[in-house]
């Protein structure tokens, strides 16, 4: 992603702007990254390249906390899910 580097915001697609937002974050070598509807509002290739995004960050050790609303695109990525409806947890586990 390194020719996204300095183009402005407004003229990325949505899924180079998520893309650039880890990169960016993963410039402080985290531990642990919070990922805030990582799958909103970009196209099913960029959502397809996230999701390996992701892989590739747990596969490295980092820890990764996704909330969404996409359940389809999550459920695939997690060991653990938590579904929350009007501040309840519904339903959780493995």
């Amino acid at each position: 992603i390194s020719h996204l580097r300095k183009a402005p915001s407004l003229s990325l697609s949505g899924g180079e702007r998520r893309r650039r937002e880890i990169a960016r974050a993963l410039a402080t070598r985290p531990a642990y990254m919070l990922l805030d509807e990582p799958f909103a509002g970009i196209d099913p290739i960029a959502v397809a390249d996230i999701q390996q995004l992701v892989r590739h960050l747990t596969a490295r050790g980092i820890g990764v906390l996704i909330t969404d609303h996409n359940v389809r695109e999550t459920l695939g990525l997690i060991d653990r899910a938590y579904i929350i409806h009007a501040g309840q947890v519904l339903t959780h586990g493995r």
